[in-house]
């Protein structure tokens, strides 16, 4: 016969309690049944744990074997609440992986929501333009993508929002002076900084604005300090108007519907732990409105 935990944590109680009849009400049994699997116990060792039948002081193997009890019951009952931690999403870690854009404008409430709700849960969060984020999704270094991004085959994907894409120039830029009827055409013969978010937009009048510029930058940080600098305009959503540039402006395009579109993307939902699972209903239910 097998040593079973229940022998352990009935001879535990026993040596605990210091009699039979006391562990027994401890541990909700019969004082027999206690007994019972105490002999068990002691006929699988071949050797008494108690000196005497009163069970009321250990031989100096029961000591040992003490001991030994108490770190395997230790260890399984914190395997036993580890498992149920991670399977009700009180435990395990989130792995994020995001455009700055959704980082500094969409995460904030998600993120202080979901770790008052799940405390013990781990948050690993990194920014990176959309095609490093469907790298990191493709070798499973990220848990949840949210981007511009295509289709990955195995994945799911939900809308999260979209808004509108617009000039973000100087404030003193001449085109900031008349921007209402602003269009395609007003952006040829400017020096204009290409970027990543450039290969959504389809619109044909947009190519010739592309072919010709000569700078193309890919992170937003650094795509909007090269504009502040005077370094030429550029093309961006609303959103990625990143706070800490007040000098730049946002100026909407007449007569384009261009929008980009960011996405929640997950491994399929049977195969996505429970704590990921949490946070991606958190984000579903704290979405913000389509701009």
């Amino acid at each position: 016969m097998a040593i079973k935990i229940d022998m352990l944590r009935c001879f535990q109680a026993v040596a605990g309690q210091g009699s039979l009849a006391a562990a027994a009400t401890a541990l909700g049994r019969t004082p027999s049944a206690v007994s019972m699997m105490l002999k068990q116990f002691e006929d699988h060792i071949g050797a008494p744990l108690f000196e005497t039948t009163r069970k009321a002081r250990l031989t100096p193997l029961g000591a040992l074997i003490l001991a030994e009890a108490q770190r395997e019951l230790g260890h399984f009952d914190r395997t036993i609440q580890a498992i149920e931690g991670l399977s009700q999403a009180k435990l395990g870690s989130v792995r994020l992986a995001v455009t700055p854009s959704v980082a500094q404008t969409v995460l904030p409430p998600v993120l202080l929501q979901f770790m008052q709700d799940h405390p013990n849960v781990r948050i690993d969060l990194r920014d990176m333009d959309s095609a490093a984020v469907a790298e990191e999704l493709t070798h499973d270094r990220a848990d949840i993508g949210l981007a511009s991004i295509a289709a990955l085959p195995g994945f799911e994907r939900q809308t999260l929002f979209s808004d509108a894409f617009g000039v973000v120039c100087r404030a003193d830029h001449p085109l900031s002076q008349n921007w209402h009827d602003l269009n395609w055409t007003d952006l040829q013969g400017v020096d204009f900084i290409a970027n990543g978010l450039c290969a959504q937009i389809t619109d044909e009048a947009f190519q010739p604005v592309l072919e010709a510029a000569r700078l193309t930058v890919r992170n937003t940080a650094s795509l909007l300090g090269l504009v502040q600098a005077g370094m030429g305009l550029t093309l961006l959503p609303r959103l990625a108007v990143l706070p800490g540039f007040s000098d730049l402006c946002f100026l909407p395009l007449r007569d384009t519907t261009v929008r980009r579109t960011v996405w929640m993307v997950t491994p399929p939902r049977q195969m996505v732990p429970p704590a990921v699972r949490a946070f991606a209903e958190v984000l579903r239910r704290l979405r913000v409105n389509d701009r």
